[in-house]
Order: structure tokens, then C-alpha cells, then sequence
């Protein structure tokens, strides 16, 4: 085949994710998943079930009917057929077109003119009954190229396919973990309106005994609508959240949708961190632009084939009767042969330019593929620092909660021998308050981060069958070039 072989340019000299190897995150070996280290482990797996490692049974199941019933996931099913359909149509080119022809007339001579059938009558009927077969032979292997263009189309809508499921799977993931996070702030934030309101009523005793300024009282009521206003936001995201969560399962958003809270998940021990070389092959995007410059390499193939010399063949072997009777009898029939050599001389410039357009999509499309590759070990390498500093603010929050929290038994203590008032009392508990509210983001976060990671290293597809058919179905529409 005459033109480029598409190879795809080289990974980048020294590609990695960060400076320094990582190990490890921080974290406490022992106690709630969500506070412990996790293990970065170069080169493992990644399951094709990757949600599976939080361990939570209503999760599975949302994701297993999301794969069922998502309605962009089985378009982008539908458009992977027709890509694939597509390349047949281009693979019919290899074989011999055959159409047939029945021509029945009535036909009038001119009297000026002889006779024109064998029993010289003026007027006739004629049935013609003809095959027209034709073959035009890949010289130069333009029709190979078009095969190949249509493999490489089909597949980049795998590829798009695939980045469709796992970024629905991630979403829909990150939405029950944003779900659970945000019941955690409610609570905390309800906390926080409740201890700000007994302070207040305090303080309107304290005022009406005159033990405190009208100005003080003022300002623990901004206080209190401060935080008021802080809730119904985190409820009108819960709310869209559960919507999200529908709309990602196919269904609308008024159907029953389990709960989700943080402690229903388990933070995964071991990370996969897939190597640079390996990444290339399980990234979607990656593998959608590599298509692309098969596609590419294609198309200059198929502009160089049309500027060189072509064949055609052709018969044309058929039957002219005056009656329906004298069909298949000799002497009735007749037949054409005929090869046809074509070279294009002059076409004002159109095939040449076109060569040179495809030459430089090419280049385009090397281009954007390291561009792509670029992104995708950036995305992986944002990823892992995400799971790395995230650890460790959830552990200092952690540690000013436990502060807060055993504050809060010695000023119970403290209250209960009349050592405090009941506003230190409140103020130790706002604080514990406050200090929920902040680990329940970073426990959020954290969960995300991990979900984060195993999307940006290709969650795992190729361990799954997204194609909404069988592998022995998919494998006969993707390979096979049989015209039935």
C-alpha cells in the first residue's frame, strides 16, 4: 500500500508523574480506613470493577444498572456499530459489484428506416435482460487505506465509548461520595445553628438582666444567621446531587434512591500506579488519538492511490428477446468486455492538494497525540498529589477535632464542678461543631481523589465489556470484511 504506516510518535524521554517516588501517603495504620496510609504499588492492575474496592454493596449496584440503562453510554453502543458498519462498506470495494437489468419495451420503426428486428416488423416489442459486473483492482492499495481509515474511525468511537462509561462511572462514584459528604456538613452545620442559638437565648437573658450590651447580642444574632445561611445551600446541593445520581442511572429523579453516608465506604489500602508506557494503552483519550493518526495515514494513502494509474473491468453478458418465450435460447444472447486504464493528467491541482492536505492533517494529528500524552500523565500526576496532600489535611483537621473534642469533655467537666459558664460550655461544643464540618470535607475529598486516580489511569476497561454485545459479535462486526 502506497503511503504512511501511521506510527505513532515515542513517549517523551523520562516520563513520569512527579520529581521524587512516591511511596506512600500519610496516615495511621490503625483505626477508621479513611484515616489510614495508602500504598502507591507501581505497576499493579487495575480491576475492571474498580468501584468494588470501597466495598459498598449500593454503590455496585447503582453502577451496575448506570452500565445497564444510561442513555449516552448506549449511544455511543449504537455509534460504535455503525463506525464499524461503516468499514464494511468501505471493504465491499475488494470484491465485484454485480447488478442486474430487465428492460421490457414497445418500439415503433420509421418507415423511413429498415426494419429493425429479424422478422422485419415496423413495430416490436423487446425484452432485454442484462448483468452489469464490474471490478476495479487495488493497485496501490487505495481501497486497503479506506479499510483501514474506517477500522481507525471505529476505533476512536471506542475509545470515546469507553471514556463515555468511565467518566459516567466516576461521576456517578464521586456523586454518592459527595452525597455522604454532604449529610456529614448538614449535621455538623445543624449542630452549629443549634449551639449558636442557646448561646443567643444566653445572651437575650443576660441582656434583659442587663449583664450585656444590646450590641453584643446583636452580634451573636449576625452570628447565628451567618450560619443559617450557610445550610440551605449544602441542601440544595444534596438535592441535585440525588438528581445527578438518577440522571447518571437513566432514570428521572423522582425514583427511590438508596442513602449514602461516609462510613458506608472503605478506603482502598493499595493505589495502582500504572507506568507512563502502560498508560498509553489504557487511557481512552490516548487511544483515540492514536486512531486518529491511523485515520490520518489513511487518507494520505488513499490521495497519493487516486494520483496513479487506474483499472477497471467490466461485463456485461445479457439476453434481447422480442418474446418472453425465446428467453434462454441460443442465439438470443450477447456480451460485453471491456478493461479500462485511467491516469489523471490534469485535474486544475485538486489531487495534488489534496495529498498535501492530508499530509498535514497527519501532522496535526501527531501533534495532538503528544499533546494528549502530555495531558494524560499530567492528569495522573495531579491525581496522586491530590491523594498525597489531601491525607494530610484530613489528618491535621483530624487532629484538631480530637483537640476539640477532648476540650469539650474537660469543659464538661469543668462545668459540672460550676468551674465554667454555660457559654464556655456552648463555645467548646461550636468548636467541635466547626471542626466536623471541615473533616467531613476532607473525608470527601479524599474518597474523590482515590476515584480521581483510578480515572485518570483508564479505569480498568479493558477489563470490562462496555460494548453492550457479545465478544464474539463484536469481534465478527470489527474484523470481518464478508459481504453478508
Amino acid at each position: 500500500m502506497v503511503g504512511p504506516k501511521g506510527d505513532t510518535p515515542p513517549l517523551p524521554d523520562k516520563a513520569g508523574y512527579t520529581a521524587q517516588s512516591m511511596a506512600h501517603t500519610s496516615g495511621r495504620t490503625a483505626g477508621s480506613s479513611i484515616l489510614r496510609r495508602q500504598d502507591f504499588v507501581t505497576g499493579m492492575d487495575i480491576p475492571g470493577k474498580w468501584w468494588e474496592v470501597f466495598k459498598n454493596p449500593k454503590l455496585n449496584q447503582l453502577v451496575e444498572q448506570a452500565l445497564a440503562n444510561n442513555q449516552s453510554l448506549k449511544a455511543m453502543q449504537n455509534s460504535l456499530k455503525a463506525a464499524w458498519e461503516q468499514r464494511r462498506v468501505e471493504g465491499a470495494a475488494l470484491y465485484p459489484s454485480i447488478s442486474a437489468q430487465f428492460i421490457p419495451s414497445r418500439n415503433k420503426t420509421s418507415k423511413t428506416l429498415s426494419p429493425v428486428p429479424n422478422n422485419n416488423s415496423w413495430l416490436y416489442n423487446l425484452h432485454t435482460a442484462q448483468l452489469n459486473i464490474g471490478y476495479v483492482p487495488d493497485l496501490w492499495g487505495g481501497t486497503r487505506q479506506a479499510i483501514k481509515a474506517g477500522g481507525a474511525q471505529a476505533d476512536i468511537q471506542h475509545a470515546q465509548l469507553e471514556a463515555t462509561a468511565l467518566t459516567m462511572v466516576s461521576d456517578l462514584v464521586t456523586a454518592t461520595i459527595t452525597e455522604a459528604g454532604l449529610r456529614a456538613q448538614i449535621r455538623a452545620k445543624e449542630a452549629q445553628i443549634s449551639e449558636q442559638t442557646k448561646m443567643l437565648s444566653i445572651g437575650g437573658s443576660q441582656f434583659g438582666a442587663g449583664d450585656v450590651s444590646r450590641q453584643s447580642l446583636l452580634v451573636q444574632r449576625d452570628a447565628l444567621a451567618q450560619i443559617e445561611a450557610d445550610l440551605p445551600p449544602l441542601k440544595n446541593q444534596l438535592a441535585q446531587t440525588r438528581d445527578q445520581i438518577a440522571t447518571l442511572i437513566g432514570s428521572t429523579p423522582n425514583v427511590d434512591l438508596p442513602v449514602f453516608e461516609l462510613d458506608d465506604f472503605t478506603l482502598p489500602e493499595k493505589l495502582p500506579v500504572t507506568l507512563p508506557a502502560t498508560l498509553l494503552s489504557h487511557r481512552p483519550d490516548v487511544e483515540a488519538a492514536r486512531a486518529q493518526i491511523q485515520a490520518a495515514a489513511a487518507q494520505v494513502g488513499i490521495a497519493i492511490a487516486n494520483r496513479l494509474p487506474n483499472v477497471q473491468l467490466s461485463a456485461l453478458p445479457g439476453e434481447a428477446v422480442g418474446h418472453m418465450s425465446q428467453f434462454f435460447k441460443p442465439g438470443y444472447g450477447n456480451w460485453d468486455i471491456a478493461a479500462t486504464v485511467t491516469q489523471p493528467i490534469f485535474q486544475g491541482g485538486s489531487l495534488l492538494h489534496a495529498q498535501r492536505e492530508a499530509r498535514d492533517s497527519l501532522l496535526q494529528a501527531n501533534e495532538y497525540y503528544k499533546s494528549t500524552v502530555i495531558s494524560a500523565i499530567g492528569d495522573v500526576a495531579n491525581s496522586l498529589h491530590a491523594v498525597e496532600f489531601d491525607s494530610d489535611t484530613l489528618l491535621a483537621d483530624q487532629k484538631g477535632l480530637e483537640a476539640a473534642q477532648e476540650s469539650y469533655k474537660i469543659a464538661q467537666a469543668q462545668h459540672r464542678l460550676g468551674d465554667n459558664s454555660e457559654i464556655d460550655l456552648l463555645q467548646s461544643k461550636l468548636a467541635v461543631a466547626q471542626d466536623e464540618l471541615s473533616v467531613a470535607q476532607d473525608k470527601t475529598a479524599r474518597f474523590s481523589d482515590t476515584v480521581g486516580l483510578f480515572q485518570s489511569l483508564g479505569g480498568g476497561w479493558w477489563h470490562r465489556n462496555d460494548l453492550g454485545m457479545s465478544p464474539k459479535e463484536a469481534k465478527e462486526l470489527s474484523k470481518s470484511l464478508l459481504p453478508w
